[in-house]
């Protein structure tokens, strides 16, 4: 059984694979996608993955919104999968916004470089401060 930090993971790859696969025409399965990483089906990836992609236009806005000088489509496709996952989880999720937070920073910590880290840190405080986030906490 994976805890949750490991099945960030796997959907931080599954989201990387999606952003390749829809810059070319090859055509591609969510789900056939997600098997590729899971030997068994887990909810929260599966919830995650397909939320993310549903929601991709309205998390790249917010995303857009707080990134100084920036836009989530210039940064790496990793980048992008960590950010998109830190803020749907914020915005979408019941998960407490100190583990969106902190998570999306280790993710970060884990798969980019410094100045990277300090960028999506900073997009995910000013969403924290910003946004509303429906009573979570």
């Amino acid at each position: 059984m994976r805890n949750r930090s490991e099945l960030r993971d796997i959907i931080i790859k599954v989201l990387y694979q999606i952003y390749i696969l829809s810059n070319t025409n090859v055509a591609f399965d969510i789900d056939t996608l997600i098997k590729e990483q899971l030997e068994i089906e887990n909810d929260f990836v599966e919830k995650a993955v397909h939320g993310i992609v549903a929601n991709q236009e309205n998390i790249s806005k917010l995303a857009n919104t707080y990134l100084k000088d920036w836009t989530i489509d210039r940064l790496s496709k990793v980048d992008k999968a960590i950010l998109s996952l830190g803020i749907y989880e914020l915005m979408y999720t019941d998960t407490p916004s100190i583990v969106c937070i902190n998570e999306t920073i280790e993710l970060a910590k884990k798969y980019s470089d410094l100045s990277v880290v300090g960028m999506i840190n900073a997009t995910m405080d000013a969403i924290y401060h910003n946004e509303d986030l429906h009573g979570k906490e």
